[in-house]
């Protein structure tokens, strides 16, 4: 039987994940397939896995990477210490599924963001509170770098709202990475409701959206002058470092 690997996430129309397993799969002539499951609830999971038995690995996208740890046999330590999965490992012993989590958005944010990083780059503003955003606070972090939530509904201490966001944080913030997915096709024309007028040419906006390639976020930026750039290497960073996982 062909090995499976897949995606599970809702919707799912944006994701290149599987163009990107299949071309791999394809060039290195390698025996699987990768599938998406758009499921509409994340209590579907475990039939995906019953129904799959040749399913050796998931990836997780919005908006289960938070949900999805709930289903998991096992947590590795930084996924567990930000408590967010985007990577699924499977195994099987006497056809009893076992099901490990990882988090290799650390590793493809990490590597993408930190060519870009200037001196001036020491404090980020992180849009959306989301699963994403967790690996995105930790990498930052990582990197000495301070941050702070932004959210329609700040909800825990220290995060903010979009409304606090004057031109003293915009000059004090030089990074603004986008965790939420506005923007995102086929709804294109949204942005961050950001004071896009205090960008400047020290700015550096990152958007995890890479579909389309240029969002309307980035647009604003490049046309401050800003550093911009999306999350298309991020995501082959993080799916490359996934099927290291899965063939562990």
């Amino acid at each position: 039987m062909k090995i499976k690997y897949g995606l599970i996430g809702y919707p799912l129309t944006h994701s290149f994940s599987k163009d990107f397993f299949t071309d791999k799969f394809s060039v290195e002539k390698t025996d699987a397939e990768y599938l998406n499951f758009e499921i509409s609830d994340i209590g579907l999971l475990p039939e995906i896995i019953a129904n799959n038995p040749e399913l050796k690995g998931l990836n997780v996208t919005i908006p289960y990477k938070e949900q999805v740890l709930h289903y998991l046999d096992k947590i590795d330590q930084a996924a567990a210490e930000i408590k967010a999965v985007n990577t699924i490992r499977i195994s099987r012993n006497d056809n009893v599924p076992f099901l490990e989590g990882f988090n290799t958005d650390l590793i493809g944010f990490r590597d993408s963001i930190k060519p870009l990083l200037q001196k001036h780059h020491r404090k980020a503003l992180i849009l959306g509170s989301g699963g994403a955003s967790k690996a995105i606070i930790k990498v930052l972090a990582d990197l000495g770098i301070e941050t702070i939530i932004v959210s329609r509904n700040p909800q825990y201490k220290g995060e903010i709202s979009y409304d606090d966001l004057d031109e003293g944080v915009m000059e004090s913030y030089k990074v603004i990475v986008n965790c939420t997915p506005v923007g995102t096709y086929p709804m294109i024309e949204g942005c961050p409701p950001i004071p896009y007028e205090y960008i400047d040419e020290q700015h550096l906006l990152y958007d995890l959206v890479y579909n389309p390639p240029v969002t309307e976020f980035l647009k604003q930026g490049q046309l401050k002058g800003a550093t911009t750039k999306n999350g298309l290497e991020m995501l082959h960073l993080q799916a490359l470092a996934s099927w290291e996982i899965w063939n562990q």
